[in-house]
């Protein structure tokens, strides 16, 4: 028998790492390049904790177009976007959005997403590493006559900080009327652009999407503001880790459901009453009874943080639950982490054992946010 000719067998080959419409931006303002989602993108600028400190006290200029953009149309979208989140779709009007979990059947998250109505289609946020994935699963679960449509054309800004509404006013005038979770169009230099008051950081700020062909002239106007800094991906995860707020992959996935993430809020009044989604009567039972494990925040004693792998310890050093995000924490400088321990120990105040590589840490549950939200409610 002739043995194979290998030259002829060709290597499986590593997918290749894509560019967004910033990259020559990023790298231009000094940008630490990293890959993340499958694109290259900026870890840094200036460096991760005074970035950090930028965005909670003036405006960060963050760059999130890996994530996913889809718009989708057709007839009873919301209804049919219930079969699949937990969402009260079909109450959410015009220029609102609705935080929202896209779940498998049996509870577990498949990704969290953003939902807006923008009348008379569904514009969906979705994560940059499952987006692939959420695209396939809506495509396969919704109706031949709905449209998805993947706006791979644009971009997507986000400015976070206190001072971000001074600054993105001046040049989109209207903005300071917006509140918490509202989106509206606004015109710039000709080009139509999807505004939300909302973000990833517990700050006040707003998400911008734009045409990619624009993005680069669009951030040039908002750092030629006092206010606005370029931020990275580094600082991004430290802001919202501070706010409690889970990342997916990490904080969630499939093995975790609502009721155990702590993400119930996502699960509507209706919906509860109704059911109807995707592991309704899994998680339902959980909302009365409880959940097995719980995410939960956690101080740390000492200055080491405790990251993503740590393991929570009962007294007889077994384990029980395990970290999944953690760091130091700039501006309470401590250590925070989030954990899943089980429910009888997730009241806020418990101490918890901790092991990362051999060597045992204490933390106390603490409530999250470990820093104060600061969305805009009311009109100002």
């Amino acid at each position: 028998m002739t043995p194979p000719i290998e030259d002829d067998v060709a290597e499986p080959s590593e997918p290749e790492t894509l560019t967004l419409p910033l990259d020559a931006w990023h790298r231009a303002h000094g940008a630490r390049m990293v890959e993340f989602a499958g694109y290259y993108m900026p870890i840094q600028y200036d460096g991760i904790i005074a970035e950090h400190l930028w965005t909670r006290t003036s405006a960060g200029l963050f760059d999130v177009s890996h994530m996913g953009q889809l718009l989708i149309s057709g007839d009873n979208v919301a209804a049919a976007l219930e079969t699949l989140v937990p969402g009260d779709i079909s109450a959410l009007k015009p220029g609102r959005t609705r935080y929202s979990l896209l779940l498998d059947e049996h509870g577990g998250i498949l990704d969290d997403l953003m939902i807006t109505n923008v009348d008379p289609d569904w514009y969906l946020v979705v994560n940059g590493a499952t987006k692939w994935d959420d695209i396939a699963h809506l495509r396969e679960n919704l109706a031949d006559e709905i449209t998805l449509n993947h706006q791979e054309d644009r971009a997507l800004l986000a400015l976070q900080g206190p001072k971000a509404v001074d600054a993105l006013a001046r040049i989109l005038p209207g903005v300071e009327a917006m509140v918490f979770m509202q989106s509206a169009t606004f015109d710039w230099n000709g080009h139509t652009l999807g505004v939300g008051r909302q973000g990833y950081t517990g700050e006040d700020g707003f998400e911008i999407s734009l045409p990619g062909e624009i993005a680069a002239d669009f951030a040039d106007a908002l750092v030629a503001q006092p206010e606005v800094r370029p931020v990275g991906l580094g600082a991004r995860d430290s802001l919202r880790l501070e706010a409690g707020l889970p990342l997916y992959g990490h904080d969630i996935d499939t093995e975790t459901t609502p009721i155990a993430a702590d993400l119930g809020f996502a699960i509507s009044k209706r919906r509860r009453e109704e059911g109807g989604f995707p592991g309704a009567e899994r998680i339902l039972m959980e909302r009365e009874q409880g959940a097995i494990l719980k995410r939960v925040g956690l101080t740390v004693e000492g200055r080491q943080p405790v990251r993503e792998g740590g393991l929570v310890l009962d007294d007889e050093g077994d384990e029980i639950g395990r970290v999944t995000s953690g760091g130091f924490s700039p501006s309470l400088e401590v250590p925070i982490a989030m954990a899943y321990v089980p429910t009888a120990m997730a009241e806020a105040g418990t101490r918890i054992t901790l092991s990362q590589r051999g060597k045992i840490f204490h933390g106390i549950v603490t409530a999250m946010p470990f820093v104060p939200h600061n969305y805009v409610r009311k009109g100002v």
